[in-house]
């Protein structure tokens, strides 16, 4: 089966200038003649032309809508850039050898699961000094 790669360029918006082309259709149909064939020596064969929509910002909040014309073009691929090497699929087999053991240490020991007085005494202390952002208690 014959795969394709696609090209899709914007359509010129104004014609060029040329020696004895004065009308702008003419103008026109001579820049739209030279994309064509510029890319038809690249290999590419004209597709279709296409008018799609396109949604803009315009300001900071608005939105509208703007048409874009476009001409596709498309090239053959040759038949040796199409053949993949086999992917390898995923399996369900059992994984070789033993998972590595994670070690998790908590940033702060919760005060109930504290079982050392002097441990248990350190941690108090802490959790009843004021913070930098608090303002002490007058008494």
């Amino acid at each position: 089966m014959q795969t394709y790669e696609y090209k899709v360029v914007s359509a010129p918006n104004r014609g060029e200038k040329a020696r004895g082309i004065k009308a702008p259709a003419d103008r026109f149909a001579h820049a739209l003649e030279n994309l064509m064939n510029d890319l038809g020596r690249d290999g590419w064969e004209y597709v279709r032309a296409d008018t799609l929509p396109s949604e803009e910002r315009t300001g900071f909040t608005k939105r509208t809508t703007v048409y874009h014309s476009v001409l596709v073009f498309r090239r053959p691929v040759p038949e040796s850039a199409t053949e993949e090497p086999p992917r390898k699929l995923l399996t369900a087999e059992a994984p070789v050898g033993k998972a590595p053991r994670v070690k998790v240490e908590p940033a702060m020991p919760d005060p109930e699961e504290v079982t050392e007085a002097p441990a248990a005494q350190k941690l108090e202390a802490a959790l009843a000094k004021p913070q930098p952002d608090e303002a002490p208690e007058k008494a």
